[in-house]
Order: structure tokens, then sequence, then C-alpha cells
């Protein structure tokens, strides 16, 4: 599979700079990255929820 290198991933962030500009650029970061891991928790639920059970149990431990 075609992996991107340098040059690439510059151009790719060059053309993203001027289509959203620098100051919606870290807005954008966060959308993305909020949308990434909402998927990721839909697609695998499962890991979410062993981990919400794992860190409720090791509170009610500590208690």
């Amino acid at each position: 599979m075609w992996q991107p290198g340098i040059g690439e991933l510059l151009i790719i962030l060059f053309i993203v700079l001027v289509i959203f500009g620098a100051g919606k650029l870290p807005q954008v970061g966060r959308s993305l990255g909020s949308a990434i891991s909402e998927f990721k928790e839909t697609v695998n639920p499962s890991e979410s929820k062993e981990s919400e059970t794992t860190q409720n149990s090791d509170e009610s431990e500590q208690s």
C-alpha cells in the first residue's frame, strides 16, 4: 500500500493551510481528532466499556 513521504505530507499540509487558514487549523485538528475517537468507540464499543469497568473497579478498591 502507498504511504506518503515527507514531501507529500508537506504538500498536503500546505494545501490544508491555504484552504482553512492558520487561525482555523487548530479547530479543524480538534474536530478531526474527536471525530476519529468517536468513530473508534462506535466501531469497537467493547474496548471502551472494558476500560471504564477497569477504571471503576480500581476506584472502588482505593476507597
